[in-house]
């Protein structure tokens, strides 16, 4: 008896463990975005197989749709959300208005699976909006405008689910795929502005005797190119001219990426996975330029950029920013280190085999989408709790 008492009194003493889901950003939109994208992939390579019958958004539309404004927005809200209270000093959304803000994303999910496209489009561009809102908020009540550009561009987003959606429902005469295009290249631009901020800093302190540098002008000409290629895609620019500019953009995020000295890194999984993904940017580039002259298919170059790039880059940061948000050293183990190679080998499969032989495609498409999802489940055994419970070291967050 006086052991169970003992007992009681060391549970009545230790603090309440609550759920800590609803308290910044990143959990619950790094978490729906790590089981959404392992289970939306290999879904979509079963429906490009022929194995089950497609959505209201048809075959790759709705694949393209929902890795960009599914999956890749949810983990670019779930960052600037946790960003922006850091650069503000001021509150994003947490509690009832993140839980509106998930429950929205999920709908949008959800409502492109069936008839009900209206329905679907204002859910998808609705939740784009909102989170611009609150990120905004923040930012002008912290008087941080450096960021305001960050706005601009999740209104970006929003302006381009509309157009897709749009074109889709016939109510603009656009194909209905317009809008992806221009998404890319926002996040594209959303990704080399973030890149540049934070590689170099994470190298330097990362890996003892790197001396990541960045170069003014280098900086200037990689930006603006991309800032170019989405005015360029807007308008529909093809042949030379979009491949002069996607040739000049690749060397110029080529030369960013040397100079961060990427060799260094090699022995920090958290910073040679942001190396590895970056190198995909200035290989989409080049792939999409010898596209444009009619050299190799779209295919190879569209996948370098969402599986190489957007893929990897996302996975190393939403380990090493949970990690460090929950108050846990920034180091990545087995597990951590088996998802990038999963998800670089997904990479390599996807963009790699359709260029050797057309023929691989199909097989390319399963074995990629295997990889890619073996990649999240991993994420998802080793960063669930970590989501779900408060910081260790008892700091808000």
């Amino acid at each position: 008896m006086d052991k169970l008492i003992r007992l009681q009194e060391r549970l009545d003493a230790a603090p309440a463990r609550r759920l800590a889901l609803w308290d910044l950003g990143f959990r619950p939109f790094y978490l729906l975005a790590a089981l959404f994208a392992a289970l939306s992939v290999p879904l979509w390579a079963l429906q490009f197989s022929g194995v089950i019958a497609q959505p209201w958004l048809r075959g790759p539309l709705w694949h393209g749709h929902e890795m960009v404004f599914g999956y890749t927005l949810a983990i670019v809200v779930g960052f600037l959300f946790t960003a922006g209270r850091n650069w503000s000093g001021q509150a994003t959304p947490t509690g009832p208005a993140l839980m509106m803000l998930a429950a929205l994303w999920v709908a949008g999910r959800v409502l492109v699976l069936t008839p009900f496209g209206v329905a679907a489009a204002a859910a998808n561009v609705a939740f784009a909006l909102l989170a611009a809102w609150g990120l905004w908020r923040a930012l002008r009540a912290g008087g941080n405008r450096r960021n305001y550009f960050f706005v601009g561009l999740l209104l970006a987003l929003a302006g381009a689910a509309a157009v897709l959606h749009l074109g889709q429902l016939q109510w603009l005469s656009l194909p209905g795929e317009f809008g992806l295009p221009v998404a890319l290249d926002v996040v594209l631009f959303i990704i080399a502005v973030m890149a540049g901020r934070v590689v170099p800093m994470f190298t330097n302190n990362g890996a003892p005797g790197a001396r990541a540098r960045r170069e003014p002008r280098l900086e200037t000409v990689a930006l603006a190119s991309v800032l170019a290629l989405l005015v360029a895609d807007a308008l529909g620019v093809q042949g030379l001219p979009l491949a002069a500019l996607l040739s000049l953009a690749a060397a110029a995020h080529a030369a960013r990426w040397c100079l961060w000295q990427p060799w260094k890194t090699l022995r920090q999984p958290l910073v040679w996975v942001l190396h590895a993904a970056y190198f995909w940017l200035p290989l989409h580039l080049g792939l999409r330029a010898a596209a444009a002259l009619g050299w190799v298919a779209a295919g190879p170059a569209t996948h370098a950029l969402t599986v190489g790039l957007i893929g990897t880059l996302t996975l190393g940061m939403i380990t090493r920013t949970a990690l460090g948000h929950t108050g846990r050293p920034l180091r990545a183990g087995s597990i951590e280190t088996t998802a990038y190679l999963a998800m670089l080998g997904a990479a390599v499969v996807r963009v790699g085999l359709p260029l050797l032989d057309a023929a691989w495609l199909l097989p390319s498409v399963g074995l990629s989408a295997a990889l890619w999802s073996l990649a999240f489940v991993l994420y998802l055994v080793r960063y669930t709790p970590m989501l779900l419970w408060p910081r260790v070291d008892g700091q808000p967050g």
